[in-house]
């Protein structure tokens, strides 16, 4: 595919286990130009999302992507973390991970650099993609609001709506049962951890028409079961079971066996992790996997107030809860699919390990 049709993305991530996947579809599809790359804390504090991303960008051999370290925590509150989720060094349950070689880029601040990149794309082509708390697109947008006439759109995962929303498995958590979110029961984990970022983001009108929010009710619907995992490590069209699969293939498919273990063990999803970053991706540059329902565009608020914190499940806090509205036909709104074709999407990610194979040689 030539450059000039590929689509230019800048990725902010806390990378753990589904951001790998985000990593390896934003650098090897080809439909993506992936312009750099800026980590937040989340699922481990940022020093730990940072080292992982290169260390996983060292595994599929595109180090060259500049990586900027962003935020360390939100303005508003304590920084929160997932280790019941991702281990605590954020990337558990691998053998296969290497040390990376190029260090963090310190020419300027993370937010700068993502400035400076959507800046010098054409206008209306860039997206932004963001895997983890807003915290640094929030400050991206109060610093250099000109910017978002500028970008063709943001891209993000996060929020849970429920209510039937779609009758993707939620899970459920011993001694508080079925819930929506999976931090709170009414709340998804990179909203939660900066709502006041999120809010700031998703209530932004001109930034909303041209936002698409994946949310877990969609990405429950892309569940990693026994079977993607198998095919995974032999190939979907080609391999052999009895082959010795390459480390990359290793590395992936230990990552979801990890991440398997943890939903089930936390959430009693027993039929497959959902990796929910990758979609994000995908939905910036391939919008047309993805349904949303009627056609339906939201108005999205987010709760700031309520407990927050160690007392929030306890207290029945809905802080951090994303709620959505419909809105007029017209009227802009947030764009929030509610299902899409999940084996196009495997499909495309066993191309790109095809392609990080090759890379990392």
């Amino acid at each position: 595919m030539s450059s000039n049709k590929r689509v230019p993305v800048w990725l902010d991530v806390d990378t753990g286990h589904d951001d790998a996947f985000a990593l390896l579809l934003a650098t090897h599809h080809p439909s993506v130009n992936l312009l750099g790359i800026s980590t937040v804390f989340g699922n481990a504090p940022l020093t730990k999302t940072t080292y992982n991303t290169r260390a996983i960008l060292k595994a599929i051999g595109k180090e060259s992507v500049p990586v900027y370290a962003g935020a360390g925590g939100p303005y508003c509150r304590a920084a929160a973390h997932a280790p019941d989720i991702h281990g605590e060094s954020g990337l558990n349950g691998t053998t296969c991970l290497p040390i990376p070689d190029v260090p963090v880029r310190n020419d300027r601040t993370a937010v700068q650099a993502i400035y400076d990149a959507l800046i010098a794309t054409p206008k209306g082509t860039a997206w932004l993609v963001p895997t983890g708390a807003m915290t640094n697109i929030g400050l991206l947008f109060a610093t250099h609001p000109s910017l978002t006439s500028h970008i063709a759109g943001i891209s993000a995962m996060g929020g849970a709506i429920g209510g039937g929303f779609t009758d993707a498995p939620m899970g459920t958590v011993k001694g508080e049962g079925e819930r929506f979110g999976n931090i709170t029961p009414y709340a998804e984990f990179n909203v939660y951890i900066d709502p006041e970022s999120a809010k700031a983001v998703l209530g932004n009108q001109a930034l909303a028409a041209k936002t698409t929010l994946v949310v877990l009710d969609v990405t429950h619907r892309f569940l990693a079961n026994g079977e993607v995992q198998k095919r995974m490590l032999c190939g979907f069209e080609d391999g052999e079971e009895g082959e010795e699969p390459s480390v990359v293939r290793k590395l992936f498919v230990e990552i979801l066996t990890f991440f398997a273990k943890t939903y089930a063990d936390v959430f009693g999803i027993t039929e497959g992790p959902p990796v929910h970053d990758p979609l994000a991706v995908v939905a910036a540059f391939a919008p047309a996997l993805f349904q949303d329902g009627d056609g339906e565009r939201y108005e999205v608020d987010v709760v700031t107030d309520g407990a927050h914190g160690a007392q929030a499940v306890a207290m029945k806090s809905q802080c951090g809860r994303t709620i959505a509205t419909p809105v007029l036909p017209g009227e802009g709104g947030v764009r929030i699919p509610k299902d899409l074709d999940s084996d196009a999407v495997w499909r495309m990610i066993d191309e790109c390990l095809r392609a990080a194979e090759e890379s990392a040689g």
